[in-house]
């Protein structure tokens, strides 16, 4: 067993020698190339069994549990594909598909283009400044392009899967039992959720075992640098793409007082794509960038701040066999809650949605809990002075329980049981639109006050456990305890994806329901009656309907703060190799020639470049915060531009008096191109702004670069919070107005209507988008700044001038060439 576990720790010291803070790396090893085992000394490894394996037998399990689980989620979508629906409603899901598959096939084309950007960028370092080797290159490159596949093929798995889920939702509904609009968004979700873990954690699991050693560091660093571009482009895109729509479809209802998702609105095909381009394949993308990009972080600081080559390893081994039992308990945890809300809900006339979603938060943030601390026992008994494996498995799990109390705070501010929520009703009943949408600024501001504090209240009791015995073995533990609490915050991934994902399936359910027009079909119900066996209660199928996307709006706005806190808190640990990299620059040292203390000692001396006292540092954090808020103002007004098109378009040519029941395909097609159009300038401008401000920055000074990295991420959390909440209570204030009060063409519906067009930009564009940003300007500013420490101060001078003009050009571009002119 000593043999098998000492290889797998010659496999891993390999594999990640090279990937440490990426080029960093090769400022800690020097000249020295590992190019057989023979030059690897390892030092003997005796921690007893591994559960009666060794840790490379672990993760092969590993592999074999992920390709399980992506079975779990294939047989999930065999399951929901074979469902009964009617023709009708089958047609309309079958048409949100198609323009969906249209618009994905636009979004590969217009991500290619931006991945030309990074890969430039890639050449020019490994090519030119550090050379590699043409094999190396070939393989950075190679792998940026699986990152950025894999963001994109989970995605289009979720739209797949989601236009299943829609229809037969909406069918399943007209037997006027609630439960089956609950069980069947939630086996989408939980089956998209299960699947994106897989995959993402089985290619990293490959790399590690398959690869060769001196290869697979770099296969690390272009998959995490793909999958962040990825995910970037599709959560930028997709969430301005849906907004336009959202907005462009809500509007005709005050403008021409019409139903919610009326058949003859040319929007509504459009909303239903937004719906799934912006709420399931942005998420979608999103969650599969977030899982890799945080185990990157954690296996840089891991190899950077670790001396002992052996505890390295423990901890890798361990890190790997924690992410793939969260695919276990995750889907132990789905199976447990199915149970128990089959026996409580499965013949109730009505019940309220959120109780089994909210269940199934906890019962797999409780679940995740107790397998934490068991395996950390059986794999960390030995490490450090025999109480370090329950204080890592404490840290972890202050994370995971982040991952249910974060939920429970955001249902206080959104839900449609929410006091606030119910305040934002009351006031828009005298005080109308104005006081909407002051109610939901209220709203969404003491959000960011209650989560921000229970985050700091979690990260303080890590720091907490990190300072008893942590440090012994690393530097800089309190860093490496927020890396795991974000690390937690992921510890429950299929189950916080499958909560996301629930709410575009209802969404999409109550409007392929209604653009079905299936309560007008001559002699339908003695249709359904014959050919499904229950004669059909279309009154109780629409209400529940609606409920059920009340439900679904809550829920998806849990998901949101947790991404985002993953990107704040995991930040930090990519932070630290930029910052462990300049120190040793500055004192003139390699890293790995020195002690754990000499590396303490080195980063308290550097500290005064990391304090106000330091100018240039100070001058990054005051620009961080710029940048978040340009961030917020170029994808809104790309929103509000399109969505002014849309409108146009829609109140031009909707035809209400023809008796025609449904709009054109022709006119819906027309809206969905406007709505890609727009998506697509406001992406490209931003994504340009914010390469060309991270190269500048990075060039203009180091320290000032890390200043500008932890102020937005700081920034981003809480106006993402801000802004998902507020956006948030809106909708449900308005579903409530809808569902409760039954006030639809009302002044005071129409006043909630207006809340939730200031709402849509807010919780499904701007927010949601800081997340892939926050992580992508990080991932890729380590890169950055190792490139422009490798250049002449006159050279980084004249780069910084250059790359920061451009960016001035796009940020331009985003306002002043996107602006609402008249036609």
């Amino acid at each position: 067993m000593k043999k098998g576990i000492n290889a797998l720790k010659n496999k891993l010291k390999r594999v990640f020698l090279p990937v440490l803070g990426f080029a960093a790396l090769n400022q800690l090893i020097g000249a020295q190339v590992w190019a057989s085992e023979a030059d690897i000394v390892v030092p003997d490894l005796n921690t007893g069994s591994y559960f009666g394996m060794t840790g490379h037998g672990l993760l092969l399990w590993g592999i074999v549990i992920c390709l399980l689980g992506m079975v779990f989620g294939w047989m999930a979508f065999l399951a929901l594909k074979k469902l009964p629906v009617h023709k009708s409603m089958r047609e309309i899901s079958e048409l949100i598909y198609e323009t969906c598959k249209t618009y994905l096939f636009t979004q590969g084309k217009f991500m290619a283009i931006l991945w030309a950007f990074i890969g430039i960028i890639i050449l020019i370092y490994f090519g030119w400044l550090r050379p590699v080797g043409v094999s190396n290159l070939f393989i950075i490159l190679l792998f940026s392009l699986i990152g950025i596949s894999g963001s994109y093929v989970v995605a289009w798995f979720g739209i797949r899967i989601n236009t299943f889920a829609n229809s037969r939702t909406a069918f399943a509904s007209l037997k006027g039992i609630p439960f089956p609009t609950y069980a069947i968004p939630l086996k989408a979700g939980i089956s998209i959720g299960t699947l994106l873990i897989a995959i993402e954690l089985l290619i990293m699991l490959i790399i590690l075992l398959f690869i060769p050693g001196h290869l697979a560091g770099y296969c690390f660093i272009g998959f995490a640098i793909g999958e962040s571009l990825g995910a970037a482009a599709l959560r930028v895109a997709g969430g301005i793409f849906t907004k336009i729509a959202d907005i462009g479809a809500d509007l005709m209802k005050i403008v021409f007082n019409i139903k919610e998702d009326d058949a003859r609105n040319p929007g509504v095909i459009a909303d239903c794509t937004g719906d799934n381009a912006g709420d399931s394949v942005g998420p979608t993308a999103d969650g599969f960038e977030t899982y890799g990009v945080t185990g990157v972080a954690l296996i840089t600081f891991i190899l950077l701040a670790v001396k002992d080559i052996s505890i390295q390893i423990d901890l890798l081994v361990w890190i790997f066999v924690m992410r793939v039992l969260m695919v276990i308990t995750s889907i132990g945890s789905y199976w447990i809650n199915d149970i128990i809300a089959k026996a409580k809900y499965s013949k109730a006339p009505h019940f309220n949605f959120e109780a089994p979603l909210t269940s199934l938060v906890w019962i797999t943030s409780i679940f995740s809990i107790i397998v934490t601390y068991l395996i950390s026992y059986l794999m960390l008994p030995h490490l450090g002075d025999g109480t370090l494996w329950w204080k890592l498995a404490s840290i972890i799990s202050c994370g995971t329980l982040a991952g249910a109390v974060i939920p429970e705070l955001v249902k206080v501010f959104t839900s449609v049981n929410s006091a606030h929520v119910r305040e934002i009703v009351t006031a828009s009943d005298k005080g109308g639109a104005s006081l909407n949408i002051l109610s939901g600024f209220v709203a969404g501001n003491f959000s960011a006050y209650w989560m921000g504090m229970s985050i700091i209240a979690l990260m303080a009791i890590a720091w907490g456990v990190s300072t008893t015995g942590v440090g012994d073995i690393m530097a800089a533990a309190p860093v490496f305890a927020f890396g795991l609490v974000a690390f937690g915050f992921l510890g429950m991934g299929p189950v916080t994806i499958a909560v996301d994902s629930y709410g575009p399936v209802t969404d999409n359910a109550q409007s392929v329901f209604e653009l079905s027009t299936i309560t007008s079909i001559p002699g339908i119900k003695e249709e359904i009656k014959r050919d499904y066996g229950f004669t059909p209660d279309f009154e109780k199928a629409k209400l529940g309907l609606e409920e059920n996307d009340g439900a679904g709006n809550t829920f998806k706005a849990t998901a949101k703060p947790v991404l985002i806190g993953t990107a704040v808190v995991g930040a930090t640990t990519l932070i630290f190799s930029i910052i462990l990299l300049l120190s040793q620059k500055a004192a003139g040292v390699v890293t790995h020639d020195l002690s754990l203390a000499e590396i303490s000692a080195l980063l308290v001396a550097a500290g005064y470049h990391f304090s106000i006292l330091n100018a240039p540092f100070l001058l990054g954090l005051i620009t961080g915060a710029a940048i978040i808020y340009w961030f917020t103002g170029a994808s809104t007004q790309a929103v509000s531009t399109g969505a002014y098109r849309a409108v146009e378009f829609i109140k031009a040519n909707i035809n209400l008096d023809s008796g025609a029941g449904k709009a054109s395909i022709a006119d819906s097609k027309k809206v969905v191109e406007i709505c890609t159009q727009y998506a697509q300038k406001g992406m490209f401008n931003i994504f340009v702004t914010v390469f060309f401000s991270t190269l500048a920055f990075a060039c203009i000074d180091s320290y000032f670069f890390i200043g500008y990295l932890i102020s937005i991420a700081i920034f981003g959390l809480y106006q993402a919070i801000f802004m998902a909440n507020a956006g948030g209570a809106w909708d449900n204030a308005k579903k409530i107005v809808e569902t409760e009060l039954r006030e639809k063409g009302t002044p005071l519906h129409a006043a909630t209507v207006v809340g939730d067009t200031v709402g849509d930009p807010f919780k499904d564009t701007s927010s949601v988008a800081m997340n892939p940003i926050i992580k992508f300007t990080t991932l890729f500013g380590v890169l950055a700044v190792e490139m422009a420490i490798e250049l002449t101060q006159g050279t980084r001078t004249a780069l910084a001038v250059l790359f920061f003009a451009i960016s001035v050009v796009f940020v331009y571009r985003s306002f002043y060439k996107m602006r609402i002119g008249k036609t």
